[in-house]
């Protein structure tokens, strides 16, 4: 076999790159005039075309951006500095499950075993029951394979597949839940989870989900890219006393804050907004009508409200 024949994938638009790694158009012609990358060649209409070695380091460099490198400091680097500062910063982020516990889940998403990979999640969820599931192996796994994904250790499509079995050993943890008491004398808040339309990923939104069903919530889940008239209808109709927002760092900042203005302007002031996901926007510019909270930060919060709303109850006896 020649060397040839095992070409590389061929060029991508620059939508497709903007698809693949979440880096947005815009932005990815500012860092070619700044930072002289990436650097696209033109096809035979002048339209930008970028190698595949370039949309990997694109992918590397989105998620130490994430992390909270700045532009300036990684654009320049080489694939092998790019990876020791990954390597670090994967190191430093401690997760609670050492990393070498982690890897077996990896390498059987590697290896494309589907239904291992389901068994050995779904016995880890019995064991450890489903709040700690969710944060000690859910996140900091997801986190590890965005990193292999960002690496090009893993392909598109074996992150697909991991997303998927992880869905589904969720979302049959949720279904097998004990339903919310309607007539418990402590009252649990109805709780609308979506995306706004710009944003399609729906996994962070789904650990939320889990975490707000293990605290005795009732969820009302409608997926992800939800239009704004639609969510607004739906938390009306169905009595809701807050919604649910997942941002990821796919979505232009700008369109998130535009989305909360609108969502606000338009719902009535008792249903109350929260937002989660580790889109910018919601790190230095949440507006105040806004609760940004983390993944931990939700059981607390739940029981905040609980507690407000006994004492309103209290107060109208």
């Amino acid at each position: 076999m020649n060397s040839t024949d095992l070409a590389l994938p061929a060029p991508c638009t620059i939508s497709d790159v903007e698809r693949d790694t979440g880096v947005a158009k815009e932005t990815l012609r500012v860092w070619e005039r700044r930072y002289d990358f990436p650097q696209p060649q033109r096809d035979a209409f002048g339209e930008r075309l970028y190698p595949f070695e370039q949309v990997q380091k694109l992918r590397l460099i989105k998620r130490l951006i994430d992390l909270g490198f700045r532009p300036g400091k990684v654009i320049g680097q080489s694939m092998q500095e790019l990876h020791l500062l990954a390597e670090q910063s994967a190191s430093n982020a401690r997760p609670r499950i050492p990393a070498g516990d982690l890897q077996p889940y990896v390498e059987l998403c590697r290896s494309h075993q589907s239904d291992a990979l389901r068994r050995k999640l779904s016995q880890s969820l019995m064991l450890m029951g489903l709040h700690n599931f969710v944060l000690d192996l859910m996140a900091p796994l997801t986190t590890m394979v965005g990193d292999a994904w960002a690496c090009g250790e893993i392909a598109v499509y074996e992150e697909h597949l991991f997303t998927e079995v992880l869905q589904t050993v969720i979302r049959s943890a949720i279904f097998s839940m004990p339903q919310p008491d309607h007539d418990s004398v402590v009252p649990q808040p109805r709780i609308l989870l979506t995306t706004t339309p710009q944003e399609k990923h729906g996994l962070g939104l789904l650990m939320a989900e889990a975490l707000m069903a293990a605290e005795g919530a009732h969820c009302l889940a409608l997926g992800t890219q939800t239009p704004l008239p639609d969510i607004v209808e739906a938390a009306r109709r169905h009595r809701c006393d807050m919604v649910a927002l997942s941002f990821s760092t796919t979505m232009n900042p700008r369109h998130v804050l535009d989305a909360l203005k609108e969502l606000r302007a338009r719902l009535p002031d008792e249903i109350a907004i929260w937002a989660g996901g580790a889109n910018p926007a919601l790190r230095r510019r949440a507006p105040g009508f806004v609760t940004v909270l983390t993944l931990q930060e939700l059981a607390p919060a739940l029981s905040a409200w609980r507690q407000r709303a006994l004492h309103e109850l209290a107060a109208l006896a």
